[in-house]
């Protein structure tokens, strides 16, 4: 299955923590044994959307937690995490993430 995680908007100057929830995939027992996320324009314009990730997936228990760093004003980002656990599953969380101006 392809879950979607719901992800707060953002300020190009902020940085967010991005939370994908592998919970209900895992058996008793079953870890996240590596993981990797990445991220793509969905609309707007960023020459290189890849910048918004900051540093490595981190495994987290049941989840993964992605560092989220700057970002292009008005573009909507699409977050991709593809976890591998340790019976050998590979399962897959995306979401949206949305660059907003920061309000006064």
């Amino acid at each position: 299955m392809f879950y979607r995680t719901a992800l707060d908007v953002k300020t190009p100057s902020a940085q967010y923590t991005a939370v994908f929830d592998f919970a209900q995939d895992l058996a008793v027992g079953e870890t996240i044994s590596s993981a990797s996320t990445a991220a793509t324009v969905y609309s707007g314009t960023d020459a290189s959307p890849s910048s918004v990730i900051s540093g490595a997936s981190v495994a987290s228990g049941k989840q993964v937690k992605q560092l989220t760093v700057g970002g292009v004003l008005g573009v909507t980002y699409y977050i991709v995490c593809t976890a591998t656990t340790s019976l050998g599953q590979v399962l897959t969380r995306s979401g949206y993430l949305v660059i907003v101006p920061t309000t006064v």
